[in-house]
């Protein structure tokens, strides 16, 4: 599946990527003026020694005629050449500094002190004996070397050195590795600058995303601290506004079911027990009186039931906010289950006997009843409770019998009126008040397919040796 960008992620490689495309940029100019400068340095100081070695060689091949240059305009006096010179002396006395090798044409025969003429361009040596004095990158054996022609004070005759560059070559080559790895940096350096920058940016934002999932999970008097904000002031106005608006609204409709429930006990209270008086003398009524009887009592069971349930969930809308206290939770779940299936059902396990847990026990033994409950009544009954340690200290594990929960309907049933798939019967408010009562302890609940069959409720709470 192709991973989105999230816009954190987005602020942070859009830092990066500007970092990286500046840092290239300076890379590419610094690299080429600094090549460039090099290069233009490199060749002058090569032509430079070779026209002051061209000069030392003219005065010991001519004497003490100055050299003549055509192309500078002036009238030439043809130089006479010293009387059987020693030209391969003269080249081996020529200091030899920077350069690789020298060479030089004279009286038509080449004299090399190292190199050999072969290796000169021809064009190149046709220039010199013509009175140009140039430059140029050649390969000798492989190596770049920077060649340099000077005419000599004859035509025809000229002196040749070359220069290697492996120096320069070298220089460059560091400084560009020192470009790439600086501009790598500096793209680093941008995309933490741009972390940096996004969650500074995106903290308001964060915030208001954990205040409203307080607000989707019950919370409604969480508000946001940024009213004085004068760019985020106006949402954040808003939206507390529309928090208090809502729990404004829920804390009436609680109240409201309340009044209704606590106006349907006395009713409800009487009907039961006019039923429990009928059941009484179920004996004595007709036979066809008696099934209309049974669905009554069915029906007014569940009544109750609803009426109950609406209260506990009432109550926590109304914002009751219980007591804690140390209990030992096998013990609690032990009693919960057992009462309410009305059979040993229950088993603890060695290592959870010692577990305490700071709870509401009303709330807890509610969410014991409530799932046991469901399993006997909705599910094919209950086929075990278990405690254990693990998990976030405690895991209780409710079994049933039932066709099991379908994963799509994993997170409906602990809605208020979710009823799955359908094949659990039920109000739909039992397995809400268990999640309400499971978050309120700081736990998590959650049902997967038992491996024998049917449904598995698995309820994890903080727990600690006691």
């Amino acid at each position: 599946m192709r991973r989105r960008f999230g816009l954190r992620d987005r602020v942070m490689m859009a830092y990066g990527l500007l970092a990286l495309g500046l840092s290239v940029l300076l890379a590419l100019v610094t690299f080429n003026v600094v090549s460039d400068y090099l290069t233009s340095q490199r060749e002058s100081s090569a032509v430079v020694e070779t026209s002051d070695n061209a000069a030392a060689l003219h005065y010991g091949l001519y004497g003490a005629t100055p050299p003549c240059r055509p192309r500078e305009g002036t009238e030439c006096t043809a130089a006479v050449a010293v009387s059987n010179p020693d030209v391969m002396a003269l080249l081996n006395a020529l200091p030899s500094a920077d350069s690789a090798a020298s060479l030089v044409f004279f009286e038509g025969q080449w004299y090399s002190a190292t190199g050999k003429p072969s290796d000169l361009p021809a064009d190149m040596v046709t220039a010199a004996q013509n009175g140009t004095e140039l430059h140029r990158r050649i390969t000798v054996g492989g190596q770049q070397v920077l060649a340099v022609g000077v005419p000599l004070s004859r035509p025809g005759e000229a002196f040749f050195e070359w220069h290697p560059l492996t120096s320069l070559d070298s220089t460059l080559g560091m400084l560009k590795v020192t470009l790439i790895l600086a501009a790598i940096v500096t793209a680093l350096l941008g995309l933490a600058v741009g972390r940096l920058a996004s969650t500074l940016a995106l903290r308001p934002l964060a915030e208001l995303t954990q205040v409203a999932a307080a607000v989707a999970r019950g919370r409604l008097d969480a508000r946001l601290q940024a009213e004085d904000d004068p760019d985020l002031g106006g949402l954040a106005r808003s939206f507390n506004q529309t928090a208090a608006t809502l729990e404004q609204r829920v804390i009436a409709d609680a109240r409201f079911a309340g009044d209704i429930s606590h106006e349907l006990r006395t009713p409800l209270m009487t009907m039961l027990n006019s039923m429990q008086l009928i059941q009484n003398h179920s004996l004595e009524l007709p036979p066809v009186v008696r099934e209309p009887v049974e669905l009554l009592g069915d029906d007014l069971d569940r009544f109750r039931r609803l009426v109950i349930d609406l209260l506990e969930i009432s109550r926590d809308d109304g914002g009751d906010q219980g007591s804690r206290e140390i209990v030992r939770i096998g013990d609690l779940v032990r009693a919960a289950a057992d009462a309410t299936a009305g059979r040993e059902l229950t088993t603890v396990s060695p290592d959870a006997e010692g577990l305490t847990l700071q709870a509401d026990k009303r709330r807890l033994e509610r969410v014991i009843a409530n799932l046991v409950d469901n399993a006997e009544h909705h599910a094919g009954g209950c086929m075990g409770v278990s405690v254990k340690a693990g998990g976030l200290g405690v895991i209780v594990y409710v079994d049933d019998a039932g066709p099991g929960v379908r994963e799509a309907d994993r997170e409906r049933i602990f809605e208020r009126f979710g009823r799955g798939d359908g094949q659990r019967r039920g109000i739909g408010l039992g397995l809400a008040i268990v999640a309400r009562h499971v978050e309120w302890h700081h736990g998590t609940i959650r049902v997967k397919d038992r491996p024998e069959g049917g449904a598995r409720f698995i309820v994890e709470l903080p727990a600690k040796t006691s």
